[in-house]
């Protein structure tokens, strides 16, 4: 039997919350309305970004009033390069994105580069856009390119180490309900 480390055990006890539930739903339901408007009658392909965008691809999805396409994806970047980090593909996107409409879901933007290499995979592999949607934006002068932004943000937060809502720390507590920044980070 493992053992959670006391560490981990104890972070959310002494983290401080950043936005509890109901506002995270609240910015999860902004983001569908924005969504709404933008890609009705789009057919699009939306890619969730596995792990962290699980969750709020999963409270995203059935708030999107019109026919889509849902998948996913998963891949991870390795080294400590900001910009063209060559990602670890743990499953590559699926369907034919050639000349469609392109969300990829994610939990935060945070360097981002990861997010722009998905974002340059979707658009060698044909996709007439790309659009992208993060639950939580830190702001930071540190992004892998200075014109990375999402077009869908649904919290904009300092820069701190944060967890829940599909965030982890040390792989545990994606599953918070709220976000919480690791204390003293």
């Amino acid at each position: 039997m493992s053992v959670v480390p006391d560490e981990v055990k104890n972070a959310l006890a002494e983290a401080d919350l950043l936005f509890g539930e109901a506002e995270v739903e609240a910015a999860i339901e902004r983001m569908a309305v924005a969504i709404n408007a933008r890609l009705a009658g789009a057919n699009p392909l939306v890619y969730c970004v596995m792990n962290g965008g699980l969750i709020v691809t999963g409270k995203l999805l059935p708030q999107l009033a019109f026919p889509l396409e849902a998948e996913y994806l998963h891949a991870t970047r390795y080294g400590h390069r900001l910009y063209g980090t060559v990602l670890d593909w743990k499953v590559k996107p699926a369907r034919d994105m050639r000349d469609r409409t392109v969300l990829i879901v994610d939990d935060i933007l945070d360097e981002g580069a990861t997010l722009a290499a998905i974002i340059d995979y979707c658009r060698e592999h044909g996709a007439r856009e790309v659009l992208t949607a993060v639950l939580v934006n830190k702001l930071h002068d540190r992004k892998a390119r200075p014109e990375l932004v999402c077009d869908f943000v649904g919290l904009e937060v300092e820069d701190r180490y944060l967890f829940g809502y599909g965030m982890d720390y040390q792989g545990y507590w994606r599953n918070a309900r709220g976000i919480y920044a690791l204390k003293g980070h």
